[in-house]
């Protein structure tokens, strides 16, 4: 469609494939003025020709790359999670309705947007996937030497150390009773562990060497409980923190707040609602439960007093998803504002 065709448009939603995207887009009168389908490799080329306006996608794949590209030519992109579009969608799903609804909720004032993304936090968001796809991997190489040892009528207890040292001592010591064939097939599953556990220590070590050079990292690993995964794995993903209004929203966004359910007046809150970025919801607890497994450390810091009455009152996993909530947003204000916590350095050192 040629740049002449209409002076002006109100807003262009793009349904993101992986090899076709699908364009709606209004004028500012509220009518369709256009719906086709084009090539990934054709967005700049349609892009080109059309008025500058708000241009609406849903978070996915790809989305910060199409943000950035349409931002650079002069576009305002908006990325819009998936479940506030939802509600727009008239019809059927398709792609073209998809796209409609996308162009209309990105004119939603009000509407949360998702911060477009740097290509440093893309890069350090793919270390942490690449590293948790590992260490997945490398639980299920574990759990299946400890089944075919199982199904041998030999146990190991609990532990990934206690399998480990003992291995070598099982295969030779119990060879009488494990066929020739299944011995082979443990050695070749113990290497790929072996192997894993090198590629997982890689990935670590280029993790913390990021989280001792970038400025954000360095002040967020200053909370106690807080190290190099937590701190990178933040940063990739809010940035400096400028999505949220206050250290709550962050906390919600990481679904570390009872779900809840008010009418008429009356508060029912319950379980917290894991709807957020699963991801760091774990590493913000895994870090509580560092600090809560060394209480006579939790006078030398600034909510320790709060800690102290909190435990009294709470079961253990309450008042680590409680603690948890608190670290989150002690980091945001940190992101935001760039600045440090008030404990000691040397509280990095327990960190997660």
């Amino acid at each position: 469609m040629a740049k002449n065709d209409f002076d002006e448009l109100m807003s262009v939603g793009i349904d993101i494939g992986k090899d076709t995207f699908h364009i709606v887009a209004f004028d500012p009168d509220g009518l369709l003025v256009m719906r086709k389908p084009i090539k990934r490799l054709a967005l700049v080329q349609t892009f080109e020709k059309l008025p500058r306006c708000v241009v609406g996608m849903e978070a996915c794949l790809s989305a910060h790359f199409v943000s950035r590209t349409l931002r650079k030519m002069g576009f305002e992109p908006r990325i819009i999670p998936a479940i506030y579009v939802e509600p727009f969608i008239k019809g059927q799903k398709n792609d073209y309705n998809d796209a409609e609804a996308i162009a209309e909720a990105a004119l939603r004032p009000n509407l949360p947007i998702v911060p477009e993304k740097s290509q440093e936090q893309l890069d350090l968001q793919a270390l942490h996937r690449v590293r948790s796809r590992l260490v997945s991997r490398r639980t299920a190489t574990i759990n299946q030497i400890r089944a075919f040892l199982i199904e041998q009528g030999i146990t190991v207890r609990r532990g990934l150390r206690a399998l480990k040292n003992s291995f070598e001592t099982i295969l030779e010591e119990r060879k009488e009773e494990i066929s020739p064939r299944m011995r082979s097939i443990l050695i070749g599953l113990y290497g790929d562990w072996l192997w894993l556990d090198d590629r997982i220590e890689s990935v670590s070590k280029e993790i913390e060497q990021i989280s001792r050079t970038e400025e954000n990292c360095v002040n967020v690993m200053t909370i106690p409980g807080i190290g190099p995964m937590i701190s990178t794995a933040l940063v990739a993903a809010i940035g400096t923190g400028e999505a949220f209004g206050r250290g709550r929203d962050f906390a919600a966004w990481v679904s570390l707040v009872p779900r809840q359910y008010s009418t008429g007046g009356r508060t029912v809150l319950g379980r917290i609602t894991k709807r957020g970025s699963r991801y760091l919801r774990m590493l913000f607890v895994q870090a509580a439960k560092v600090i809560l497994m060394r209480t006579n450390r939790w006078p030398d810091f600034s909510f320790g007093d709060w800690l102290t009455k909190a435990a009294e009152r709470m079961n253990r996993n309450k008042l680590a998803v409680a603690l948890a909530n608190k670290l989150a947003r002690m980091a945001w204000s940190i992101l935001r504002y760039k600045t440090a916590f008030d404990a000691p350095r040397d509280e990095v050192a327990i960190g997660v």
